[in-house]
């Protein structure tokens, strides 16, 4: 066992004695790093360019405080909140990460089982390292189906019809990726996926040279894809099609346009074009032009369940994780995914108690305090 870089200097594990659990997200990070081959670990944890965008959708949440409630008199938060006509145990998902068998054999299989023993969804990646049917056939909770398009178009329509027929709800479009960004840590390792984990989705020409993802990507997804493709999904598959990575008014107003069921607020976890807008920064533009008409949920730097809250305070209808569930894969397979989900759970609950909110129906903009706004009041009398 190495000492984690990721953790205060000079933390070592003793040999023979038992691993305290984690406490926060951070501690299964933590823990991950020493168990991943560095190479996965950098294909899991990296991000585009220098990485800028990456820090950023941690650091946003941090400039935002919470404004607690005195005397709540709240017994227990009810958790839960209806999206797409089910109801979740929680504003809480897992966000399409691709090969979830680079941290655990269990894989996808098995973050599945344990999202749906808490009644969360899954989005399950185009690239997932189990195939659609197979994580259909555990998922007790709704499943969502990632897709980038393909230059052959037959393959992405199959992959929506198949998802449809495995029983899932909705198809998610990831649409900030014509291409996957410059990854410089991928580049530096040569990083290339090991011959026995292959993206189960897919068979033939659209997997030949899958190993390298960013080679491959710039080889197989479509350049010229346009707004259309809400349709031809949605057509394919009778399935409802949610945008995901959307960070701008303008783009919001195009997605409702298309028809979408709803818009994710993503920037691909930092991994596609550095610079832009940590997710939360971008959230509150893109709840504004969508003006009540489709749900906005987002993914991008959410580590605690206060984090989840304030992403509710700004607009967002739920939220999902991408790189925790991989960390938790990591330390203790479908059981690690189960603890570090339960875990943002309690957190959520105790900080809606906190203040004062007992549903996240109650959730608005006066609960938290932004960088350079005025301090919110409201007079009750």
């Amino acid at each position: 066992m190495t000492t984690s870089a990721a953790g205060p200097a000079g933390r070592q594990h003793t040999p023979g004695k038992p691993l305290p659990e984690p406490l926060t997200l951070a501690d299964f990070a933590d823990r991950a790093r020493d168990e991943l081959p560095p190479e996965s670990w950098d294909f899991i944890a990296g991000g585009a360019g220098r990485e800028r965008t990456l820090a950023a959708n941690e650091a946003a949440f941090d400039t935002v405080r919470l404004r607690p409630r005195a005397l709540p008199g709240i017994e227990k938060a009810d958790t839960s909140v209806e999206v797409l006509g089910s109801r979740w145990s929680a504003p809480l998902g897992i966000a399409p990460v691709a090969y979830h068998q680079l941290a655990h054999p269990e894989g996808e299989s098995g973050t599945a089982l344990a999202a749906g023993r808490l009644g969360l969804p899954v989005v399950l990646s185009t690239f997932a390292s189990r195939s659609v049917e197979e994580v259909a056939a555990v998922a007790t909770a709704p499943l969502w189906l990632q897709l980038y398009c393909f230059r052959d178009s037959g393959v992405t329509l199959d992959l929506a019809r198949r998802a449809r027929d495995s029983g899932c709800q909705a198809l998610v479009l990831t649409v900030d990726t014509p291409f996957t960004g410059r990854r410089l840590r991928d580049l530096r390792n040569g990083f290339r996926v090991p011959p026995h984990i292959t993206p189960a989705n897919l068979s033939g020409d659209a997997a030949l040279g899958a190993a390298a993802p960013g080679a491959h990507s710039r080889l197989a997804f479509d350049p010229l894809l346009d707004w259309s493709a809400v349709d031809r999904l949605r057509d394919a598959s009778g399935l409802p099609v949610f945008a995901k990575g959307v960070l701008t008014a303008q783009d919001a107003d195009a997605a409702v346009a298309a028809g979408v069921a709803g818009i994710i607020v993503s920037n691909h976890g930092g991994r596609q074009l550095d610079g832009v807008p940590a997710t939360l920064e971008a959230l509150p533009e893109v709840v504004s032009a969508v003006r009540g008409r489709c749900p906005v949920l987002l993914d991008g730097g959410v580590r605690s369940g206060a984090d989840i809250l304030i992403a509710l305070a700004l607009g967002a209808r739920a939220v999902f994780v991408g790189r925790p569930a991989l960390h938790a894969l990591a330390v203790g397979g479908g059981e690690g995914v189960y603890r570090m989900l339960t875990l943002l759970i309690e957190e959520f609950a105790d900080t809606m108690v906190l203040t004062g909110h007992p549903s996240p129906d109650t959730i608005d903009p006066d609960t938290v305090l932004r960088p350079g706004r005025p301090y919110p009041y409201r007079s009750t009398r």
